[in-house]
């Protein structure tokens, strides 16, 4: 959006939060002779260990690269059937068919974002299911104790899509998301926490961390790391024990990620304080529906809903007007039944999934990260106002 001297500067909707502290640890990386995977990866992936109280913390170069590598641990392969929401990013049901396996699609509940777990018992009763694909969208837990229970029940893995989550905790000190056979975090770079690109898998299961981290680099059964600073003789030899994958995470951007790790509770904290003041700014309008308020919630987006029959608009329009406004604006999500693969692939209809549709028809999301100022998130809950009192229908 093109600016003169009048216009106040634009919001950006996302922006990494990045110091003194991440440069440095790039130019050590810069300057130590070694960029790609080795001693910063390494204790990038002991210290996320520490934090998630998890045995085995791996470090991939995204969330995707993470949920691939554990339905393949898993044995999911062709004739195989994972739930996974339709409300949600792509990303999600795309590893399933890395797999050759076919994905199961579920309606999120009435007032949740995250896929209602009624929707998939009904599934598990029809059908044999490998392995099911959680996501805490926006932040949102899932309701992690529904899902043990039909877990031992019906004898599925789980892989929890953990991308919009850390570090929020539960009441036992666990860290949402990291349950299941593996749980997946993203460092992308508009999450709580980034490496630019990345993300980090975490699980219990030793047998699953090993084929994990062999498939991660082209199934070479030593690190690159390892074999490039060995000073055994033969010290460069290696095996290639399966056709794996390039999905392993640079010095360079763990570096970055030790970094991030140590701020990423003062960054959460931020968030809510920023989430309390949209609930106080935007709570009274009828034309808004605000998503409620949780001590757990992980923020890492503030999505709402418009009530659809109070506006003149639709959401196009009003995020049009938002933008008029030098506000950056984004939506989470449109749900997979309206994108052209999965809708022909699986002659997915809207009226199958009728919560994800009405809440991706009318969602949208405002900026939220730490570095918006009070002066900016007032900015936006003002443009918001205006336009509400703008578009909403006059009574009679």
């Amino acid at each position: 959006m093109s600016q003169n001297s009048d216009t106040p500067p634009f919001i950006p909707f996302s922006r990494p939060e990045l110091g003194p502290e991440e440069e440095t640890a790039v130019l050590a990386v810069l300057r130590s002779g070694w960029l790609t995977t080795g001693a910063q990866a390494q204790a990038f992936e002991q210290e996320f260990a520490s934090f998630a109280r998890k045995r085995w913390a791996l470090a991939v170069n995204s969330a995707t690269a993470g949920l691939h590598l554990a339905l393949e641990a898993l044995g999911v392969g062709p004739g195989d059937v994972c739930a996974v929401p339709v409300y949600t990013f792509t990303a999600t049901a795309e590893v399933v068919r890395y797999q050759g396996a076919d994905p199961a699609f579920l309606d999120c509940g009435p007032a949740s974002p995250n896929f209602d777990p009624e929707r998939l018992e009904d599934l598990l009763r029809r059908q044999k299911v490998k392995a099911v694909l959680p996501v805490h969208l926006t932040g949102e837990p899932f309701d992690e104790d529904a899902l043990s229970f039909l877990q031992e029940r019906y004898g599925f893995a789980v892989v929890q899509d953990s991308a919009h989550m850390i570090p929020s905790r539960k009441a036992d000190g666990s860290l949402w998301g990291s349950g299941g056979n593996a749980g997946v975090f993203s460092f992308y770079a508009n999450k709580n926490m980034t490496t630019g690109e990345g993300g980090m898998i975490v699980t219990d299961d030793e047998a699953l961390a090993q084929r994990m981290r062999r498939m991660r680099l082209h199934g070479i059964d030593r690190d690159a790391f390892d074999r490039f600073t060995s000073q055994k003789r033969q010290g460069w030899a290696y095996q290639v024990v399966a056709p794996g994958f390039k999905y392993n995470m640079t010095d360079l951007a763990a570096a970055i990620g030790r970094e991030q790790l140590k701020k990423a509770e003062a960054f959460w904290q931020r968030r809510r304080d920023l989430v309390k003041t949209y609930l106080q700014g935007l709570g009274s309008i009828p034309a808004l529906r605000l998503p409620p308020w949780r001590d757990d919630h992980n923020w890492h987006v503030f999505s709402l809903n418009l009530v659809p029959e109070l506006l003149s608009a639709d959401r196009g329009g009003f995020v049009e007007a938002l933008t008029q406004e030098g506000i950056g604006v984004s939506v989470h999500y449109t749900p997979l039944h309206r994108m052209i693969y999965w809708r022909d692939r699986y002659n997915l209809s809207p009226a199958d999934f009728p919560n994800a549709e009405a809440r991706g028809a009318t969602t949208f999301s405002l900026p939220l990260y730490p570095g918006l100022t009070d002066g900016q998130i007032n900015r936006v809950i003002q443009g918001v106002q205006r336009i509400c009192q703008k578009l909403t229908r006059k009574a009679g």
